[in-house]
């Protein structure tokens, strides 16, 4: 039976204890972020992200995106890091910017795709329960907890689903509805916004001065 905890009452630190036990048991837990509510699961339990998909009703090939604690866990999986790439993360992490970076060989995960993409979303999530959350559980598999093409979910009374599916919902106030994170490529020399959101491409180019907007493709 799927349990419901309110993140504004009660202790903190065994809310994210409870998290962090469900999420090694192999377990997939909701919880806020910024924009919305999302699916969480231990990034190395394949079991337990093929069950985030299928919540989602993703597509086969889709990729979970990956929540990590800070820039210095993604040296153990990621790999050619660009310069200028590591300069928006250490000024804008943690926050509402995604990087497509290439993943380190040999890593023993599948996020959806069967490492066929040939790059890993990562994002440290900006402080909250869920930033606290990944500091104790090392890489997290994450998708939205609304159905595959829907909006995000910002109330916790619009959350569904099956019984059972998930373990537990950790539920807050009403997120206030806020764009998307900025998404950029980062597994290519040159960096391109694919997605241009919380973070403007002009605050980028305060860092990164030859950043630009991603060609679009037919």
């Amino acid at each position: 039976m799927t349990q419901i905890i309110d993140l504004q009452t009660g202790d903190m630190d065994a809310h994210i204890n409870q998290a962090l036990e469900w999420i090694r048991a192999g377990y997939v837990i909701a919880a806020p972020v910024e924009n919305g509510y999302v699916l969480l699961a231990d990034a190395f339990t394949e079991d337990a992200v093929r069950t985030l998909h299928a919540i989602r009703g993703d597509d086969l090939g889709v990729a979970a995106q990956v929540f990590i604690g800070s820039i210095d866990v993604l040296d153990g999986i990621a790999r050619d890091i660009p310069e200028y790439a590591r300069a928006l993360m250490e000024k804008f992490w943690p926050g509402q910017i995604s990087f497509n970076v290439a993943p380190s060989t040999g890593l023993s995960w599948d996020l959806g795709d069967g490492n066929r993409l040939g790059f890993i979303c990562v994002r440290v999530p900006s402080e909250g329960f869920v930033h606290s959350l990944v500091q104790k559980s090392g890489p997290l598999a994450v998708a939205s907890a609304a159905p595959a093409g829907s909006p995000p979910i910002v109330r916790s009374g619009n959350l569904e689903f099956g019984p059972g599916v998930v373990q537990g919902i950790f539920v807050s106030a009403d997120i206030p509805e806020v764009p998307l994170s900025t998404l950029i490529r980062a597994n290519e020399i040159r960096l391109s916004v694919l997605r241009e959101g919380a973070i403007s491409l002009e605050e980028l180019k305060t860092v990164a001065p030859l950043i630009s907007l991603a060609t679009p493709t037919n």
